[in-house]
């Protein structure tokens, strides 16, 4: 990595960026540094740009998961979900190329940036239930459990596919990623428990 620029202001723009893992020109909001700082830092080496509006420290140990990082920076309202929600939990060898993300029926849809995402709307309680925060790369990042992520792969089975569905339910019991019990509400939750019973009952 090239020498960074030594004055005040790069070092404080470095230090937001290794605080909060991904940086955006927002951050610097209140701090009187101008954004043209963010490309003078990345000629320098000391930044990299991960996206439109996205920077990260050069030599940051980033995870294969820092894509899930960049997007839940740009929509910290927003939940990773069925086909991403499957990768991270390592219930299937598929790497999508989008990031699924599912947002509030009547939020705004978030602006495009280097990072392509897929848009689904849940209802609120959605949003909310089955869902555990994870730090990826300094951020914390909103997924869906194993469990509720099944459901859900049943629920959008006519846009995924219902042979996805199945294996993320085989992977689920098969590598014990969560029990019956948290399944079955996670299907209860979804509407989709009489969808699943016949497949449940086949695989039991």
């Amino acid at each position: 990595m090239t020498t960074p620029p030594d004055n005040p202001a790069s070092q404080t723009v470095l230090a937001l960026a290794a605080a909060r893992g991904i940086l955006r020109p927002s951050d610097l909001a209140g701090t009187g540094i101008a954004r043209a700082t963010l490309q003078r830092l990345v000629r320098a080496g000391a930044l990299v740009r991960l996206g439109r509006g996205l920077y990260a420290l050069a030599d940051a140990d980033h995870s294969e998961h820092t894509s899930l990082a960049a997007v839940a920076r740009k929509v910290p309202h927003g939940v990773v979900c069925l086909l991403s929600a499957l990768r991270f939990h390592g219930m299937t060898t598929e790497n999508p190329f989008q990031v699924w993300l599912a947002i509030d029926r009547k939020a705004r849809l978030p602006a495009s940036s280097g990072t392509q995402m897929r848009i689904v709307r849940f209802a609120p309680h959605l949003l909310q239930q089955g869902v555990k925060p994870h730090d990826i790369d300094g951020v914390t990042v909103r997924i869906t459990t194993p469990a509720r992520t099944v459901a859900d792969c049943f629920r959008y089975r006519a846009k995924i596919g219902l042979d996805v569905a199945l294996a993320a339910l085989r992977s689920y019991m098969r590598d014990g990623k969560g029990t019956m019990d948290e399944l079955w509400h996670a299907a209860q939750d979804c509407r989709v428990a009489n969808v699943m019973r016949p497949y449940l009952e086949a695989m039991s």
